[in-house]
């Protein structure tokens, strides 16, 4: 009994370990994502290669972890809340038998469970989005708490810190739904066609075959970068309207298609909607290949298999 009273505990812990390995694994890349998307005046000539070289010699490297400590307060209740609610959803989804097949189920808990995490921190990630994309000897704000209540003052309340929430929830549900069922595939496709090759038994419970921690890397990292494609214009779309009123052009980003129609007038597909893309990959890969790690291994650490 005692292992199932703290099993939502435990589940949160791993959620939120995993969530903050991955981040701060691919801080300065995420960083340098910001600058770019929303093209930042001191870096927007750049590429990517010479932007994470630039941020180093304009603002130190601890400037490559600017807006971190805000992401870390935002990604464990996030990974937390996410890795739990993909375990209680799916059990509401199988339930109801819903006469579909089991990965639908995990594409369906995976996009619930991502929305849910989002909403429930996003003004931290609008926070941390502009601390990001501040430069040294500009800032607007100097800290967490100090950015919360400007936004707070000066933008209108509460709802100030849910801008951009639309093309996020748009872009999440085939994000998360598709990273969950790509990875669940794999592994299912895995375990079934070379059990011996590519899997092990789990260290906590010798019935439930895991994949090996390589195997796993690399499914996490593939589930990774065809959900990233999908959805990366809409990423684009929140940057940009989260940093609205830091942007010159925010009075032509107030809507979710106004903002991608003006991305895509001003700087077309290449190099508006799909700015930073490259990057996406570089960061998107290790982060989620270290996230589905960290949690397969949290799992057996805490007995949650």
């Amino acid at each position: 009994a005692a292992r199932r009273d703290f099993y939502w505990l435990r589940s949160f812990l791993a959620g939120g370990i995993a969530g903050c390995c991955a981040k701060t694994t691919i801080a300065p890349l995420d960083r340098v994502k910001i600058l770019l998307q929303a093209h930042n005046h001191h870096y927007k000539h750049l590429g990517v290669f010479s932007t994470l070289c630039a941020v180093p010699k304009k603002e130190g490297y601890l400037g490559l972890y600017k807006g971190n400590g805000a992401m870390m307060i935002r990604i464990f209740p996030y990974g937390a809340i996410q890795f739990m609610a993909f375990d209680q959803y799916k059990k509401v989804v199988i339930k109801k038998q819903l006469g579909i097949s089991g990965h639908v189920h995990q594409l369906m808990a995976g996009s619930m469970a991502g929305i849910t995490a989002v909403i429930c921190t996003y003004p931290l990630d609008m926070v941390r989005v502009r601390l990001a994309f501040q430069v040294k000897g500009e800032h607007k704000y100097m800290g967490i708490i100090h950015a919360f209540k400007m936004i707070y003052t000066k933008e209108g309340g509460f709802p100030g810190f849910y801008k951009g929430l639309m093309p996020t929830v748009v872009g999440m549900a085939p994000y998360a739904g598709f990273s969950f069922f790509t990875f669940g595939t794999l592994k299912s496709i895995g375990l079934a066609q070379a059990p011996n090759l590519l899997g092990r038994p789990s260290l906590d419970n010798p019935d439930v075959l895991v994949l090996k921690t390589h195997v796993n890397l690399l499914c996490g990292g593939i589930a990774g970068a065809i959900a990233q494609t999908i959805s990366y214009p809409l990423d684009v779309t929140r940057r940009r309207m989260q940093l609205g009123a830091v942007l010159p052009d925010s009075d032509k980003c107030l809507t979710m298609v106004q903002t991608l129609k003006y991305v895509y007038q001003q700087h077309g597909i290449r190099r508006g909607l799909y700015r930073g893309l490259s990057l996406n990959y570089i960061r998107c890969i290790p982060s989620q290949a270290v996230a589905f790690t960290t949690y397969e291994l949290m799992k057996q650490f805490l007995h949650l298999n």
